[in-house]
């Protein structure tokens, strides 16, 4: 009878305890699918790919010509800055300003004869 009893009450108790059948789901995503990767920049990465849009390069090397290996740059970083970081620019690799990242590449010059 004991058991008759516990029985019931674990057949019950599973009934009402069971979760609703699952329903599908039509879409896993939003309605717009999956975005592009204008839609998910952000940052730095978006503000790279709007001037690449745009036709500029926002990597664009300065190249300042010198007749020496190296000559001394000076690098106003932002259109409205009044400070100009200055730095030693070496012939070879480019090099960045250590402010701002604009890239550097000294390229040799030769003065007319």
């Amino acid at each position: 009878m004991a058991a008759r009893l516990l029985l019931r009450s674990a057949v019950r108790a599973a009934t009402t305890c069971r979760a609703s059948p699952a329903v599908a789901l039509s879409r896993g995503m939003a309605a717009g699918g999956i975005p592009t990767d204008e839609e998910q920049a952000t940052g730095l990465e978006k503000k790279i790919m709007n001037a690449m849009k745009a036709g500029s390069d926002p990597y664009n090397m300065i190249n300042p010509p010198s007749i020496t290996n190296k000559r001394i740059v000076g690098c106003v970083c932002e259109e409205d800055n009044t400070a100009v970081v200055w730095f030693w620019l070496h012939e070879g690799e480019a090099q960045r300003c250590p402010s701002c990242g604009s890239h550097y590449k000294l390229v040799p010059h030769e003065l007319p004869h």
